[in-house]
């Protein structure tokens, strides 16, 4: 009995020592720290049964007690980048053509500051929740387990070590503030030596730069066969938030801001071929600027009609900026405390940051009215036929009824 718990204290002791070489030779930036913490109470798991799953109970307990004490007594270095010196003032500058489709405002706007009206997140999180166990709701990926999910498709997941936060991006639902928010957290960003202190001074090309963020699908190259376990320890004790939005609206600011504004990039990657397959354009311009001149624009229906066509995800996943929620963010293999909505956000951003414990470190920057409003959708869905909508909310389904977005019936019906 004794040379079987000391040959278990072995395993242990040499599991820790080879988690730990491995993170200080693969993760030589800083981020070996660990800040074990979270703002919600969360349940402890029930007792393992068998020899295999206590010993990994044991491995798990040791661990966290080590990394949670040990470790957080050193500061911090953070996966800080140091990037070139910017104007003291970093706020965007938006061109007039910019600041019309993406509609930001800078004023300042009041959020209101009270506690959380009706207990509306606990209403989220219940509905999401219930649906992920309900048998009789079902959409691809819903079943299978955080273990199936592909590396490539935890990239939006990213870590802030320091205060012990998890958030996954979505485009298109003030994704740019709160990615500016984690760099001021995580400190993983330096202006002329020093950690950025007001998101608002962080440039928009630092921000959607991805060397910049600590994101779950990088652990595979610091951390090698340990990744999985150390995702799970932290999506265990890390508060976990996410933000979302009416899919079909989110729809439509995402083709505004990548059609309707000249982009190269989505220009020649998805205009091209929208044009060529749906409006039977040929001998199109090599620039995006020409084709606008041309007056060649992609319509919102070749849109839509890319998004149906089942062609299109034979040859590559949605781009992010139109890609479900569920499929970026896992819901129903991710448990979130913290479900806010584009609808709400400056109540929801404030109460966020107060959960957090970090609201007097930072405030939430001025956020944009949102000039692509549910109102706008019976004008831009409007000549696009009815089965086509009929389709697309099918696509979308799952965002609509996980989120509690009500379903559009005044599109949907003649």
């Amino acid at each position: 009995m004794t040379k079987t718990r000391l040959f278990r204290l072995w395993l242990v002791l040499g599991s820790v020592f080879m988690v730990l070489l491995i993170i200080v030779y693969w993760d030589n930036v800083g981020t070996a720290h660990f800040y074990l913490h979270t703002s919600f109470p969360r349940p402890r798991p029930t007792p393992a049964q068998g020899a295999e799953k206590e010993f990994t109970a044991d491995v798990d307990a040791f661990l966290q007690k080590l990394l949670s004490g040990g470790l957080k007594q050193s500061a911090p270095s953070g996966r800080r980048t140091e990037q070139p010196s910017v104007p003291a003032s970093g706020r965007p500058v938006l061109s007039n053509a910019e600041e019309s489709v993406r509609g930001y405002d800078w004023s300042a706007r009041d959020a209101q500051q009270g506690p959380d009206p009706g207990g509306r997140q606990a209403e989220r999180r219940s509905v999401l929740r219930g649906l992920c166990a309900n048998a009789s709701f079902v959409f691809p990926t819903k079943e299978r387990s955080f273990d199936d999910i592909p590396n490539y498709e935890l990239n939006h997941l990213i870590v802030d070590d320091r205060h012990g936060v998890i958030y996954c991006y979505v485009p298109k639902v003030a994704c740019t503030n709160w990615k500016r928010v984690m760099i001021v957290l995580s400190e993983s960003l330096l202006d002329r030596g020093a950690p950025y202190r007001d998101p608002l001074d962080i440039p928009r090309e630092y921000v959607h730069n991805s060397s910049t963020h600590l994101t779950f699908n990088k652990f595979w190259r610091r951390y090698g066969k340990f990744s999985r376990h150390l995702m799970k320890i932290k999506l265990k004790k890390y508060t976990k938030f996410l933000f979302v939005r009416d899919p079909f609206v989110r729809l439509i600011s995402a083709f505004r801001s990548k059609f309707q504004l000249e982009n190269e990039e989505f220009y020649r990657k998805f205009a091209v071929p929208m044009l060529t397959m749906y409006a039977n354009r040929t001998g199109l311009p090599s620039s995006v600027s020409e084709a606008f001149s041309a007056g060649l624009k992609v319509s919102f229906a070749n849109f839509i009609q890319y998004l149906l066509d089942p062609r299109t995800e034979k040859l590559a996943p949605f781009n992010e900026h139109w890609r479900q929620v569920h499929r970026l963010c896992h819901p129903c293999q991710i448990d979130y405390d913290f479900v806010g909505k584009l609808e709400t956000l400056d109540q929801d951003a404030a109460q966020l940051l107060r959960l957090l414990k970090v609201d007097k470190l930072l405030h939430f920057p001025p956020s944009y009215r949102n000039r692509t409003a549910s109102s706008w959708e019976e004008g831009w869905f409007a000549p696009i036929p009815l089965a086509w909508r009929q389709q697309l909310y099918k696509l979308y389904e799952a965002d609509f009824v996980l989120f509690g977005y009500p379903k559009p019936e005044n599109l949907l019906r003649d």
